[in-house]
């Protein structure tokens, strides 16, 4: 067994081992409950949560609202009523042990909104709140106003700084600890800057350290770093575990944490995640957030690359470069394009590939009638998810805005509403992190082993 030191997490000590939080639908009230009743710390996702009948049944998100503002509200309504019902499920799983956090993103739709209404019916319930994707500097605020534990998710020392000295300076006292979540490693939207590249991981160690020092500077060197992104067995990290440059840490496990009996995905996705091999996690920019994800190599992902890979250059008057005229749209407007492209164009119709989309890039996309149709469709019934979507053109803050929108992107709500209930995981978006393919390495995992998290947390403590 590892020396693994109970750690004080939002009021309590627990041991240091965390729950990654998945949104939709993958982290629930039950999984959270197990973690928690673990002794460890369990996470439920309030991003497009599931509602349950009494009879605990999901109730399917369905959208009536004529235009996209109306949706929008809907979205809202629902998630708060989702995470309200999800943390009675943590609650009553836990049975009074371990802590129960709540992951939301800061970019989803009404994120300020949605912690209002969760926290005002349900903050006996809850015990700390985790948020990334974005710049959550409203965040602090919001926890300390219902005496809830938060936890900035960042995945530099840079972004850590600039929260602080802007907003979490006057908010110190629930700051329960920082997540480092390793932008190469970590499934899901990651924290990449235009400065990274993503072809080429740095090693977390000296990013880790430089987040200590940021926080050693505000005062904050005793409040626990959490590890995220890349980490399967704790044996591997032995040389953090008491490490006085990096201070108090404990580890956080979201990708390991997909295959328990408790998870919503042992089923559905138990032969995806077996089945992997090392390389079959992708990091792309595809995602309707503007973020960079990581997700597995699939159908799914690979239709949206063959899409991306069929676009050229176009201009609205003919050029010395621009020659060649082609129609777009169902009036059959102009557009001018080179003589290669347009030889491009030729064999693209010829395969199928007959109508053209315009990007917000001023390129033109070509896709099969049915494709087409299916983005078309997808955004208009865009139901405002997001506070800023590239595919659909909406935007919370501008929701008469005219924003074009770019048919090489999804309608993320969409797919992984459909993954994370019993669809094709091969059809729909399925994020995971780059330790994925580790499942079918594992010996822990032989013989369709699926263990329950109670095991699974036993486990981890032997550093397996």
């Amino acid at each position: 067994m590892l020396s693994l030191k109970p750690l004080m997490i939002s009021g309590a000590e627990v041991l240091p081992l965390i729950e990654g939080g998945k949104g939709i639908s993958i982290s629930t009230g039950e999984t959270c409950g197990a973690w928690a009743r673990a002794g460890a710390v369990g996470t439920f996702s309030a991003v497009n949560a599931d509602a349950l009948t009494p009879e605990k049944h999901i109730i399917p998100q369905l959208f009536t609202g004529t235009t996209r503002s109306e949706r929008y509200k809907e979205v809202i309504l629902q998630a708060i009523k989702g995470g309200i019902a999800q943390a009675k499920i943590a609650h009553e799983t836990a049975q009074g042990r371990g802590r129960i956090h709540m992951n939301v993103l800061w970019e989803m739709a009404g994120t300020e909104e949605i912690l209002h209404g969760i926290f005002s019916r349900a903050k006996e319930l809850i015990h700390g709140i985790t948020c990334g994707a974005g710049m959550p500097y409203k965040l602090a605020e919001i926890a300390t106003q219902y005496g809830i534990y938060y936890y900035p998710i960042v995945s530099s020392a840079r972004a850590f700084r600039a929260l602080y000295k802007r907003a979490y300076h006057r908010f110190c006292a629930l700051l329960g600890g920082v997540v480092y979540e390793d932008p190469w490693r970590a499934g899901g939207h990651n924290g990449l800057s235009h400065s990274e590249d993503a072809a080429v991981p740095e090693p977390p160690y000296p990013r880790v350290v430089a987040l200590r020092e940021v926080m050693r500077e505000c005062g904050l060197g005793t409040i626990p770093i959490i590890v995220a992104g890349g980490v399967w067995w704790l044996s591997e990290w032995t040389d953090w575990i008491d490490n006085p440059e990096i201070g108090p840490i404990a580890f956080q496990f979201g990708t390991r944490s997909l295959l328990t009996q408790e998870s919503p995905t042992a089923d559905a996705w138990y032969k995806t995640l077996l089945s992997l091999t090392k390389g079959d996690v992708k990091t792309t920019a595809f995602s309707p957030t503007g973020f960079y994800s990581s997700a597995v190599n699939n159908a799914f992902l690979s239709e949206l690359q063959d899409r991306s890979s069929r676009q050229v250059s176009y201009q609205e008057t003919s050029s010395d470069t621009c020659t060649e005229p082609i129609h777009v749209g169902a009036r059959g407007s102009i557009a001018y394009v080179s003589a290669a492209d347009k030889a491009h164009i030729n064999a693209w119709i010829a395969a199928g590939y007959t109508i053209p989309l315009r990007t917000p890039e001023h390129t033109l996309m070509f896709v099969t009638p049915q494709k087409a149709l299916t983005i078309k469709s997808d955004q208009a019934t865009c139901s405002g998810c997001l506070s800023a979507c590239r595919f659909s053109g909406w935007c919370q803050s501008e929701q008469d805005s005219t924003r074009p929108p770019d048919p090489r992107s999804f309608c993320i709500q969409k797919t992984l509403q459909a993954v994370a209930h019993g669809g094709n995981p091969d059809a729909e978006l399925v994020f995971a992190g780059d330790n994925a393919y580790r499942f079918a390495e594992d010996p822990y995992y032989d013989n369709g082993f699926v263990p329950s998290t109670q095991q699974l947390i036993d486990r981890l403590q032997t550093g397996f």
